[in-house]
């Protein structure tokens, strides 16, 4: 049984940078946007961010920083992807 290796995010987050992208939150929320800038903390801004709470969107809510000790997961989505899948 082989261990992983860890992998270092900020090269992760950085090229996520100006691509649409989903983030969940530790108590369900999503958001979707476009990341905009993420700090040495990991604090990540985003620009367009729609809220989504289970299967429906509840705002659009435009420019947001999202403080990252409330961030469960981020990954990168396509433009016209409702489901939220991964790129490739």
């Amino acid at each position: 049984m082989s261990t992983a290796m860890p992998i270092n995010p900020k090269p992760f987050l950085n090229g996520l940078t100006g691509k649409p992208v989903l983030i969940k939150l530790k108590w369900g929320h999503e958001y979707r946007g476009y990341l905009v800038s993420v700090d040495g903390y990991m604090n990540m801004q985003l620009a367009n961010t729609e809220e989504h709470i289970g299967t429906q969107i509840t705002g659009n809510l435009g420019e947001v920083l999202i403080r990252c000790n409330n961030v469960l997961y981020i990954k990168g989505v396509d433009d016209d992807d409702e489901e939220g899948e991964m790129k490739d």
